[in-house]
Formats: C-alpha cells, sequence, structure tokens
C-alpha cells in the first residue's frame, strides 16, 4: 500500500472524523473537555459531511471553469490539437461486463470527450496509470470504453500517471512529440483548477472542458439540509480539492523552473 494512500485517507474524511471520534473516547478520563471538543467536531463534521447543500455550496467556490457551451465547439479544431481526458479510478473485477471498468466519474468524463470527438473530429489522449499497481491501466481502459461505447478511436495512451501531476507530466511529453501546445482538457468541474495549473506549469495550453458540476440547486427535500450518503462522497471529492489545491504549488515545480 503506498504511503501516501494510507496518509491521505486517515486525514481526510472519514478517516480524520472517525480519528478524532476514537482520540474523543481514549480522552473521556483523561481530559473531559478535550474528549468533548473531539466528540463534537468530529460528529458535526460528519453531519456536514453528509450534506448535499454543503456540496452545492463548496463546488460553487471549487468550480470556477465555466462550462464549454455547444456553440463553441466547432471552433475548437482551430484552437487546440487533441483533447485529453483524465481517468478516475476504475471499478474492479465487475462480473456483468467480464473484468474491470472506469469509475463512474471517469464515465461522464469519457462521454462528454466522445461528444467532443465526434464534433471536432480532434485526436484523444486518454491519461491514467495502474490501479493500485494493477493492470489494465485507466487510460486502457479508457480508450477500449471509447472504442466500443462511442465508436472513437485513442490516438495516445498515457498509462504511467498516479496523480493529477504525473497526468500532466507525461501527457505533456507525448503531445510535444506530437507538435501539440494546446489541447482540450476534459474532467470533472471540481477537478477543473488543479489540472488546468498542472498541465500549464508543464507547457501545454489549456481549454476547459469541465463536466459534472455539483455546483447547482441540489433538488433536494428540505433544500439539501437531511443527511445523504452521496453527499458525503461528493464532499469528499470537493475536499480533495481544496487540499490538492493548497498542496500542489508547495509540492510540484514548474517545468520552466
Amino acid at each position: 500500500m503506498p504511503i501516501r494512500y494510507f496518509f491521505k485517507q486517515m486525514l481526510l474524511p472519514p478517516g480524520g472524523l472517525l480519528l478524532l471520534l476514537l482520540l474523543g473516547w481514549w480522552l473521556r478520563r483523561r481530559a473531559p473537555r478535550l474528549a468533548a471538543l473531539c466528540f463534537g467536531v468530529g460528529l458535526v463534521g460528519l453531519w456536514l459531511m453528509s450534506l448535499p447543500v454543503v456540496v452545492e455550496w463548496t463546488a460553487r467556490l471549487v468550480e470556477r471553469e465555466p462550462a464549454l457551451i455547444e456553440s463553441q465547439w466547432a471552433q475548437l479544431p482551430e484552437q487546440a490539437g487533441a483533447i485529453v481526458v483524465l481517468g478516475a479510478g476504475r471499478e474492479q473485477h465487475d462480473p456483468a461486463w467480464g473484468g474491470d471498468q472506469p469509475g463512474y466519474t471517469a464515465l461522464e468524463r469519457l462521454r462528454y470527450a466522445a461528444r467532443l470527438a465526434k464534433v471536432t473530429e480532434l485526436p484523444i489522449l486518454t491519461s491514467g496509470g495502474l490501479h493500485y499497481g494493477q493492470p489494465p491501466s485507466e487510460a486502457m481502459l479508457g480508450a477500449e470504453v471509447l472504442q466500443r461505447d462511442f465508436g472513437v478511436a485513442t490516438r495516445w495512451l498515457e498509462e504511467r500517471s498516479r496523480t493529477t501531476w504525473e497526468n500532466a507530466v507525461f501527457s505533456a511529453e507525448m503531445l510535444r512529440e506530437a507538435g501539440i501546445e494546446r489541447v482540450v482538457l476534459v474532467t470533472s468541474a471540481s477537478h477543473m483548477p488543479r489540472s488546468r495549473w498542472c498541465f500549464e506549469q508543464n507547457g501545454i495550453e489549456v481549454i476547459a472542458a469541465p463536466v459534472g458540476f455539483m455546483g447547482v440547486p441540489n433538488g433536494r427535500p428540505l433544500n439539501g439540509w437531511l443527511p445523504e450518503a452521496k453527499a458525503f462522497w461528493q464532499n469528499g471529492m470537493l475536499l480533495n480539492e481544496v487540499v490538492g489545491m493548497a498542496v500542489y504549488p508547495l509540492v510540484y515545480r514548474s517545468a520552466n523552473d
């Protein structure tokens, strides 16, 4: 297990909040006030993470790139040399499909990339490495879905990356070899700011094509103030992006530095 994965799961919710609850239980006799604080923060954190209204509010802050409207698609071949679609995990050993499949978020991105490719006829690069070190790569799974389900061929497979930064580093190498300096980048709306930063730091200009917006009216009963399992997952994704956008500039250096 990569140590980065372990610490990420322990620090971000629900891991970090559960640790707070465990700490509160351990301190209940030694330091009752501190224990109460740990319990309170942990429980309130779990409740907030489960609210659709928090998804809506947080996403409006994170999703800074506007949607690429359909009337703009016809001009894309004059503005970019390729479509890059980023992977988003995989579902393993699905018996209905006879093997691994792209994750739900990845499928959303692939569908949008396929539609763009059919309109623009731009070549596609799928990016995404091995999931916990086991083949097939996310890029390969994405290419198979694009071909089988959408009838769209993939020109390049970037299969080495493990992070968004590596998505950009290895994709940029392949694109520059093909003489391409500007791409249409397809990823989730919340992931787009960090993805754009990574690609631009590696010398590739980006036309953002975000998909999967969460900062829209949630449409839930009581305006989204009732806890919901899906909201917990979505808030986890958003928090991951907030942390990523803060940490990446501190950890990674521009290719031009």
